[in-house]
């Protein structure tokens, strides 16, 4: 069962972008205030079995901003220093 994942780690050249499947409620709201439009709906299902999401790390710019409106902190951006 995807929404028993801890935890889902994306890596890119400039840091990393993490969901938390059990905390996310697919509401979309990261994918609707990302500045790059690199958030989407994921395959992983979240904690009411509804879709989790997933970032392209091609596009990301780790700006954070997915981290700071997810209400459920089902989300962590890392920049590599």
């Amino acid at each position: 069962m995807d929404y028993l994942k801890k935890v889902e780690i994306h890596e890119g050249q400039k840091g990393q972008w993490a969901i938390f499947p059990r905390l996310c409620k697919g509401c979309g709201l990261c994918i609707e205030k990302c500045p790059v439009s690199c958030i989407s709906w994921s395959k992983t299902l979240g904690v009411y079995g509804t879709p989790a999401v997933v970032a392209d790390m091609e596009k990301c710019i780790l700006c954070g901003i997915c981290q700071t409106v997810c209400p459920d902190c089902a989300l962590s951006v890392e920049k590599k220093k």
